[in-house]
């Protein structure tokens, strides 16, 4: 082990310094993020900080030559035993290494993880906990940090399926959403962009009925913060409703990364089930977001991906998705 976590140091002294990031850094911050190979809007800091209450942030800056050039959106907290925990970051889906278009290689990455495992060591950090960015996210091709953590001797402690649509090449709908495809369609639906905070919070209201009910959970954000996130980002955060004659009988809340049309919340009623309202308005939003290369429609597991919801998965799959993995790795550093 002391192998492989020394190899990159081998290899010559690392270029970079660490720091944690603080209010002074924002300008930089932003526009890393911005102009990144790999960050999504959930990176900027008004996405990351509407939770700052429930996460104590320690987010770091990589800098070479004293110039910012990579960011780990990150917060600490504590494992069963009281020790320090790093991790990438805990109130967000995904994480891992913001980074630069260009000017930062696979022997820059295993730099920087030599170094976060230095600096962890000092701080009397134990473990770091890290989620990359799945690859439909990148700009740019940018798994480096996956080959770093192998070289870390970093462990899979997690991995999520989602189903995903590659929008270039669309497979269609099978035969059976086909079929409620035309049986929607005869209901006469209408579907309508939701976009006034009354809307939201109605949105909220039938979503938290539907993961009662059909998962026994609840919504990851209350109403009062997807209202304040639709805010902050309006042309991000999208949210659609279909409804028949009777009112509004399903939802999606899409969230627009521009690569990515990933469907954060979906839910509907016992009716717009059995009219086949959804792949109606999943049709709807494929068309919509074509400017996307993919659209996620999320993951389907429980207990840290060991349980898979078969059938959630295999009727987002019906609608021409196919698999693509959340992961999430373990570094112990004591």
């Amino acid at each position: 082990m002391d192998t492989l976590i020394t190899s990159a140091a081998s290899q010559g002294a690392s270029p970079f310094t660490l720091r944690r990031y603080t209010p002074a850094d924002l300008p930089d911050w932003e526009r890393l993020v911005e102009s990144s190979r790999n960050a999504t809007f959930l990176f900027h800091r008004p996405y990351m900080e509407y939770h700052s209450d429930r996460f104590a942030d320690h987010s770091l800056i990589a800098c070479k030559s004293g110039r910012p050039i990579a960011l780990l959106p990150a917060d600490l907290t504590a494992d069963e035993e009281g020790r320090g925990v790093l991790r990438s970051h805990g109130g967000l889906t995904y994480g891992g290494w913001i980074l630069p278009a260009r000017h930062l290689d696979a022997t820059d990455m295993l730099h920087l993880f030599d170094q976060l495992r230095s600096y962890c060591r000092a701080e009397g950090i134990g473990s770091l906990h890290y989620k990359p960015l799945p690859y439909i996210y990148h700009r740019m091709p940018s798994q480096d940090d996956l080959y770093a953590l192998f070289r870390q001797g970093a462990r899979l402690a997690e991995a999520n399926i989602s189903c995903c649509i590659d929008l270039s090449r669309h497979p269609g709908l099978n035969n059976q959403q086909k079929r409620n495809l035309k049986r929607a369609i005869l209901s006469g639906p209408e579907i309508s962009e939701v976009t006034d905070p009354a809307g939201t919070c109605s949105f909220h209201h039938l979503l938290t009925d539907c993961l009662a009910e059909r998962h026994d959970a609840a919504p990851v954000h209350s109403a009062a913060e997807l209202s304040l996130l639709r805010e902050r980002f309006p042309d991000r955060i999208r949210i659609f409703t279909v409804a028949d004659a009777c009112g509004v009988q399903g939802g999606v809340c899409i969230y627009d990364t521009g690569q990515v049309a990933h469907a954060q919340y979906i839910c509907s009623t016992p009716a717009g089930r059995s009219q086949g309202l959804l792949t109606h308005l999943f049709t709807h939003l494929t068309d919509t977001f074509s400017h996307c290369r993919y659209f996620d429609f999320g993951t389907s597991n429980e207990d840290h991906g060991q349980i898979l919801n078969q059938g959630l998965y295999r009727q987002k799959s019906s609608l021409g998705g196919s698999g693509v993995i959340y992961q999430r790795y373990i570094i112990d550093y004591d």
